[in-house]
């Protein structure tokens, strides 16, 4: 009989997995974000912790591959022209940051410890990077990637990964230890530039093409495979030329930016990223030496606060010098704080060259650690002062529901989506009582002529002095994708009253549909749908056409609707998916789309 199987690589995947499971949701809930969640899970776990995992080293490595990931799911969503835009912030705002933080750093350093200013010139370099990783999942959690805060901090972020070779070639120059099989620093950018211009190259003239020859086989793994191969393939690339892995996967995403298959390139590689992500600040924060931290806590902790107060202080400012108002610069500074992952790069680098020791590089290594915990921590902080102290329009002298009189439906939220649907009602004779929670929103309304009441429509007790128990509707047209569950007390106070609701988007409908609201509306469906009308009429089809073509669409999404709601599987139905290349007729033939003519050849 064989022998007994070794689990001990499923004994670690359940262990990540099941701290996970409870650090992350406990951490959600009290609002400090999934990412500290994770960090505080490994340091739970690893090492210096519960001793549960003994090894980071390969894990820390294994997990790197999240971030390579979220870079190419970045890129599909940055085209090369909105890329180009960015060049200022890229290289005048990045560069200027990478610069004056390292010069400061360097500064401090050298007041604070006994480094040599060779030494203290390396590791304030390797501090002055900030992680990637931890500031554009926070971004992406807060929804904030596609601001314009958002865009210039991922501009620092991109051009730091720029700078590892530069900051390579600085510790190569300054090594103790000669390699003379070591490329010279003008080998090293001409490779670094040989390296970004042929994966461009490989992007235009050999991905796109294979992905539409991948498209014709419609075989969902196929696309699988073709995403990950080309995320690790253009990895590689980069990492044989001494780059960032993350920077060679970031240009493929963005060269795949225009495809027509991105999406289902990010849907695939969807899964992979989050996973790998997550193990990733696992493995971050089970490499936090603990032992370092209590024999020189007030030097860690020294460390930490300088670190944190040096590059707030130099990105603010230099942001600032670049037009960000004070009130965004100071939160970007806050965020872009900590020290990052390629610091670990650095400073090992340092070792190898003798210019630091090892004892030095755990210490700055835990330095950085914690810096990643306490800056999110801050930034979350900041937000909720800044929020509390934020100047908000005053409802006082504002009428609240009970001065209402009884109306047929009440409707919550009066903003552009909400005025629509009440004008229509107003048309029909009806009687109607507008709620809303934002007083200069119903100031504004007040001048056009408009009644509407100060209060929280979610609470039963302002729609009872709304006159719910009278009502026969009630509309929700309140932006943004609110959790289900905050409509129960009503459904429960006023069960008679049926609920018509504005969903944010797909995901949003499938939670509120599950939760048994009556009626639930996508808030951009119905505008999308007139758009694709509008614009195969004007490309030279007929009304027939059109129609048949409008109707199959919706027959098909809601077909994938209501599969996609009893499944809880956002991938569920995907076969039903008009695809690029594959056209559809209708049965009758007096609607044959045959008569489309073909689109005319874009003049450049």
């Amino acid at each position: 009989m064989a022998g007994a199987a070794d689990t001990s690589i499923l004994r670690e995947a359940v262990i990540f997995l099941g701290a996970a499971a409870v650090m992350v949701p406990l951490f959600s809930r009290f609002k400090l974000g999934a990412v500290l969640g994770y960090l505080t899970a490994g340091m739970l776990i690893g090492p210096f912790g519960l001793g549960l995992i003994s090894e980071t080293e390969d894990i820390l490595r294994f997990g790197e591959y999240g971030i390579v990931l979220l870079l190419f799911v970045i890129g599909l969503e940055l085209q090369p022209s909105r890329l180009w835009a960015l060049r200022q912030d890229i290289f005048g705002l990045g560069t200027a940051q990478v610069v004056l933080s390292g010069l400061a750093l360097t500064g401090a350093l050298l007041l604070l410890t006994q480094l040599s200013w060779q030494a203290a010139l390396v590791v304030g370099l390797a501090l002055a990077l900030s992680s990637t990783a931890l500031v554009v999942q926070y971004l992406q959690e807060k929804g904030e990637l596609n601001t314009r805060e958002g865009e210039r901090a991922f501009s620092i972020l991109l051009l730091q990964d720029l700078a590892i070779v530069p900051l390579l070639i600085i510790v190569s120059a300054l090594s103790r230890v000669v390699d003379p099989d070591a490329p010279t620093g003008l080998a090293l950018v001409g490779y670094s530039v040989a390296a970004i211009v042929g994966l461009v190259l490989l992007g235009r003239f050999v991905l796109n093409p294979a992905l539409r020859l991948f498209g014709q086989v419609g075989t969902r793994d196929i696309f699988v495979i073709a995403a990950l191969l080309t995320v690790l393939g253009a990895s590689f690339l980069m990492a044989s030329f001494g780059l960032s892995m993350a920077l060679g996967a970031f240009i493929a995403g963005v060269m795949l930016a225009d495809s027509p298959y991105r999406h289902e390139l990010e849907a695939d590689i969807e899964p992979f990223r989050g996973l790998l992500l997550g193990l990733f600040f696992l493995a971050v924060g089970m490499t936090l030496d603990l032992r370092v931290v209590l024999e020189n806590p007030g030097q860690v902790l020294l460390l930490v606060v300088a670190l944190l107060a040096v590059k707030t202080i130099v990105i603010a400012a230099v942001a600032r010098g670049f037009g960000t108002p004070w009130d965004k610069a100071l939160p970007m500074g806050l965020l872009l704080s900590q020290g990052g992952e390629f610091a670990f790069v650095l400073l090992a680098s340092a070792v190898a060259g003798l210019l630091i020791r090892p004892e030095a590089a755990s210490l700055f290594t835990a330095v950085v650690t914690l810096s990643m915990l306490v800056s999110l921590l801050l930034v979350t902080l900041y937000r909720r002062f800044a929020v509390a102290r934020a100047p908000a329009a005053s409802a006082d002298g504002l009428d609240g529901p009970e001065k209402a009189s009884p109306g047929t439906v009440i409707v919550l939220g009066y903003g552009r989506f909400g005025q629509i649907v009440t004008q229509l009602l107003h048309a029909r004779g009806l009687e109607v009582v507008l709620i809303d929670t934002k007083p200069d929103q119903i100031e504004l309304s007040q001048k056009f002529g408009w009644k509407v009441y100060y209060g929280d429509g979610f609470r039963p007790d302002v729609l009872r002095a709304a006159g719910a128990r009278d009502a026969k509707l009630l509309i929700v047209t309140t932006g943004g994708a609110w959790e289900p569950h905050r409509l129960d007390a009503v459904r429960q106070t006023f069960p008679h009253l049926k609920v018509l609701v504005r969903a944010h988007d797909r995901m949003h409908y499938m939670r509120l549909v599950a939760s048994d609201i009556d009626l639930v509306v996508r808030e951009l469906f119905h505008s999308a749908l007139e758009v694709g009308r509008i614009a195969l009429r004007e490309l030279g089809t007929s009304e027939d056409t059109i129609e048949a073509i409008t109707e199959e669409y919706v027959r098909r999404d809601n077909e994938r609707l209501a599969l996609q709601v009893a499944s809880g599987d956002i991938m569920a139905g995907r076969d039903t998916i008009f695809r690029p290349g594959h056209g559809w007729k209708p049965e009758n033939p007096e609607t044959s789309l045959g008569e489309v003519p073909p689109a005319e050849p874009v003049s450049r």
